[in-house]
């Protein structure tokens, strides 16, 4: 076998894998925003929320659950425009990945949540808190810091699972290098790149994970 690595076309085409690259960036931390808080209003509904709401959240979790990514994907693209609802490839794919973040999120929220100790919770009544006061002062924070690296691992595998989205041609990293394949032929040399491209977001995302827990939810220095 005689290949020699030719990266000139890949690297002339940078500004092409650096738009891609900020759409995957933009995708995934939107997505990770608005699924965490769908995640934590299901979460609170399925602890404490009626027998209705319960049994819906439980439900809309199964069904994301259990079904593959891909086909939710296509369900909101190709779908939904059957009853009229007509939607971007970018609208579609953030919508996808909101809803299939919010589901696996919820779960673990909700390990977090039933982990605090109930005198916290009545220590809160006792205090006349409200509901919503003692939801997000005494019972939110102490279990996002519990499972903040449950979730930090979900939210990279929503990034990385973003490169799916390139099959209903929303402009992203994995879009930009199928096309480049398509006119170059330097499949090895062009994957070679994103790889590594993805692995460098996979870090990054890593970073500012670690930065948000030690800001946001790292208990406060006490000397």
């Amino acid at each position: 076998m005689n290949y020699t690595l030719q990266f000139a076309d890949v690297l002339a085409a940078w500004p092409l894998l650096l738009k891609g690259t900020w759409i995957t960036i933009q995708l995934s931390l939107t997505a990770t925003v608005l699924g965490l808080l769908v995640a934590i209003v299901c979460a609170w509904g399925k602890t404490s929320g009626p027998k209705p709401v319960r049994f819906v959240i439980q439900a809309y979790i199964e069904l994301i659950r259990n079904t593959p990514f891909l086909v939710q994907l296509f369900f909101f693209f190709f779908a939904l425009p059957a009853i009229g609802l007509r939607w971007s490839p970018y609208t579609a794919a953030l919508t996808a990945m909101v809803v299939n973040l919010g589901a696996y999120a919820t779960e673990i929220i909700r390990a977090g949540i039933e982990s605090i100790p109930k005198g916290q919770i009545e220590a809160g009544l006792a205090l006349n808190m409200k509901r919503h006061q003692i939801f997000r002062l005494i019972v939110l924070k102490p279990a996002l810091r519990a499972i903040f690296p449950a979730l930090t691992s979900q939210f990279i595998l929503l990034m990385l699972s973003s490169s799916v989205v390139s099959v209903i041609s929303a402009d992203d990293l994995t879009s930009v290098a199928a096309n480049l394949q398509s006119q170059t032929f330097r499949s090895f040399e062009i994957y070679i790149v994103v790889a590594l491209i993805y692995l460098a977001l996979a870090m990054a995302f890593s970073a500012l994970f670690r930065l948000v827990q030690r800001r946001v939810l790292s208990y406060p220095d006490r000397r």
